[in-house]
Order: structure tokens, then sequence, then C-alpha cells
């Protein structure tokens, strides 16, 4: 713990209207980099399947999705960790990039499939077909066939894949896919999932009406950069894919994690379709684990006797894990307060700690 003085030191906003040109930020928490990632090119939920503690249930129900070729349907309080864990997985398993589908209540099975910016491409015709009368001079049939299949051949750059279309593309690996929040969703969009989970293979019709003049199309998928860069990755996650006759058919079944927050039940039939894995909030040992994974390095100084003691922690901790019992709390608000008490040197004590630990059901009132 640190008294009242230190405590002062750490901050850089002082509300006393003088202006102030001589300070600077400390590094961030390594869940918020921000440009000081030690790891570069790698995005925040990337950064929190490094960190992430999984247990053993949630390792086997892992595996069983793999070898039963089923979504996981992951239920748990926010905070719990659902999301990172398809992070982990990708990770250990070196399956590249996660594709992300957040759900709203306006999302469609569309939306996960595919995208056709139809109107993108009539103005782009359009513009061609003035271009066109500018500069008229009799063509051949042959000609103007060539021409055609050109001007149907334009499709595919209107057409980008999304995570769930990606995800299905062929490959010599599952890819990974997280559908988060999917209790979110329009009450058909779960059965309308069913029928993409059996088969693994969707129609673009876009692309199925021109497979005569134009049989294979390149399209844009849901991968943000490039990242097959070594001779051994298996797992294709580049930008762009050919499609054969308008029809994606995956040739691995993708590791799909579908996170919920408990706030409604699915029908029977997709629950069937489905393995379904609850996430504990974690114990005492995980909550450690979890500290050291993210705070280890500013935790630990033993040259500076201002660190946090492990008697702070301890209370810190039991109070949380006793919290927790009545209030909605989350695994980042235990973190944020145990950087700001290590990195800011904010006292146990202080009104900041325990408002960084309120709880999250509860509307604040003006005091």
């Amino acid at each position: 713990m640190t008294n009242n003085n230190q405590t002062e030191n750490w901050k850089i906003f002082h509300g006393d209207g003088e202006i102030k040109k001589d300070w600077k930020l400390p590094d961030p928490p390594n869940w918020r980099p921000f440009g000081k990632d030690k790891n570069t090119g790698k995005t925040r939920r990337e950064i929190r399947g490094e960190t992430f503690q999984v247990r053993e249930e949630e390792i086997k129900m892992v595996n069983a999705a793999l070898y039963l070729r089923r979504p996981l349907l992951v239920t748990g309080k926010p905070g719990t960790g659902k999301s990172s864990l398809a992070y982990a997985v990708a990770r250990e398993l070196d399956l590249g990039e996660v594709l992300y589908w957040p759900i709203t209540t306006r999302t469609t099975l569309k939306d996960g499939l595919y995208n056709y910016d139809a109107i993108a491409r009539l103005q782009r015709l359009q513009e061609v077909k003035e271009l066109q009368q500018e500069n008229s001079s009799p063509m051949s049939s042959q000609e103007r066939e060539e021409k055609l299949k050109q001007q149907l051949k334009t499709v595919e750059k209107y057409i980008t894949l999304g995570p769930l279309g990606t995800a299905l593309l062929p490959s010599e690996k599952p890819r990974v896919l997280l559908i988060d929040e999917i209790d979110k969703s329009d009450i058909d969009l779960p059965n309308d999932l069913l029928t993409i989970f059996e088969e693994g293979r969707f129609k673009i019709p876009e692309l199925v009406r021109i497979k005569e003049e134009v049989p294979t199309a390149t399209v844009r998928t849901a991968y943000s950069a490039d990242t097959n860069t070594t001779d051994t990755d298996t797992t294709d996650t580049t930008t762009s894919a050919e499609i054969n006759e308008g029809i994606v058919t995956c040739t691995k079944f993708p590791f799909v994690i579908l996170t919920s927050n408990g706030e409604r039940d699915f029908p029977p039939p997709f629950l069937r379709r489905c393995l379904r894995l609850t996430m504990k909030e974690p114990e005492k040992k995980d909550l450690v684990r979890i500290i050291a994974a993210h705070l280890g390095e500013e935790m630990k100084d033993p040259e500076d006797s201002n660190k946090l003691n492990q008697e702070a922690l301890d209370r810190l901790v039991d109070n949380f894990i006793k919290n927790r019992e009545t209030q909605t709390l989350a695994n980042d608000q235990l973190l944020n307060a145990l950087f700001m008490v290590a990195k800011g040197r904010v006292s146990t004590d202080d009104k900041l700690i325990e408002r960084l630990l309120q709880d999250l059901g509860q509307v604040e009132e003006d005091e």
C-alpha cells in the first residue's frame, strides 16, 4: 500500500487550470497498447488469446467440437473469456486470423455469408456504357460476346464474403469463426444457421446466374490481411478467394464459437446441432493466473517498495470474488483496478478503486 503523498503523484490532470507541458503518460496496460504494442500487427483480441487461461473443462469441450465438427455454444457472464477462447485456440493450433462476426438484432444470415454491392456495380456499368457510346464503333458478334463476358466478370469486384462465408472456404485446416453474442439476434437467425451448419455449403446467386460465362470468380474475403506467410501454414487466410460456379463448399468444417450472455433461450433443433459450454467465473487460483499473465511485470519489482504487496493483492481479489456473488462484475474491472494500484500508485483504499470495481448492473446514483 502507498501513502497519501505518493498517491497524489500519479495524477496527470489536476483540474487547477494551469497549463502543463512537461508531462507524459506511463506505458499502457498490455490489453490496450495503442502504439505501444509489443506484438506489432496483432489485434487486442489476438493478445487476449495469448494471455487467456484455459481450464480443463474448456479444453475438453474444444477438442470435442474439433472431433465432432460441431459449433461450440459458449454461455457465460460478460468478462468470463468467452470470445478469448476462440483466439486462444487459433493461436495454439496456428489457424490464422479469427473471423469475427458480431451479431445485432438486424443481422441476417446473408450478412454472414456475403455482400453484393449492386448499386456500385450499376453505377459503374452506366459509366462504361456512356464511354462506349462516346467511342462507338462497329463490333463483330465475337467481340460483342467477349465484351459481355468482361462485363459479367466485373460482378466479382462487388462481392465480398462475410465471416461465415469465408469460414466455409476450402482449406486444409479448419478456419476459426467467432459469432459474438448470438442471443442478440433476430429470432430467425439461429434456425437459418441450421442448414449451413449441416451442409457446410452455400450458393451466391449472383455468380450462379453467370456460371456458364464466368465459371470461376475471384472475390474478397473477410480476412483483414494476408497472414499465410509461412511454408508450414496450411490454413489459407488470404484476402481473396476463387469461387467455382458460384458455390462455396467447405472441405474442413470450421471451428465455430458462438457466444451468449444467457439472455434468451434457443430452439431445440439449434441446440441439438451445437455443443454447449458454460464458462464459469474464475476461482481465486484462476484469477491469480490471469493477473500474472496480464500484470506480472508491473507487479514484481523488488527495488520498488511501493509495489502492490501480497496482502493488498489478496484483499482485492477476495473482495472481488465475494462481491460478484451479488453483483455483476467482469475480470477486466479487477485488472483495471490492479493496474492503477501497481502502475499509478493509487492506494487500494482510494475511492477510485471502488468505482473501478462498481457493479455493472447498477445504475450510478448522484452522491
